[in-house]
């Protein structure tokens, strides 16, 4: 897995958009100014959120996941090394509705269904 797979699942989701806030080559992928997911800068690993703290140790309890640096304990860093591709897009599109459940009615609305 790569970068470049993170970045075709993002895409393709409403209203997700791609930029690099804090310097170094971070592919920042947010909804509405929320983060979803994140690709470190040398791209070997994604962040994302789960939906709670249980889920987040459980994954770096299996060895899937690790400490997600700078973020709440609910979020996990994914090394792609580690992680099969159906997992990573699982978590990926868990945490891409988790920022969007959190979003105004209205702001949900106008985004269109996730396919």
């Amino acid at each position: 897995m790569s970068r470049e797979f993170v970045h075709e699942i993002c895409a393709a989701l409403p209203g997700a958009e791609v930029s690099d806030p804090f310097g170094g080559g971070h592919d920042t992928w947010k909804l509405a100014d929320k983060i979803f997911a994140l690709v470190d800068g040398a791209g070997e690993s994604v962040i994302t959120k789960c939906p709670d703290v249980d889920t987040a140790e459980m994954l770096k309890e299996v060895g899937l996941a690790q400490k997600a640096p700078y973020f709440h304990k609910s979020w996990v860093l994914l090394p792609f090394d580690r992680v099969e591709p159906d997992e990573l897009r699982h978590r990926i599109l868990t945490s891409y509705e988790l920022i969007r459940s959190k979003l105004p009615k209205k702001v949900r609305d106008g985004l269109g269904p996730v396919e």
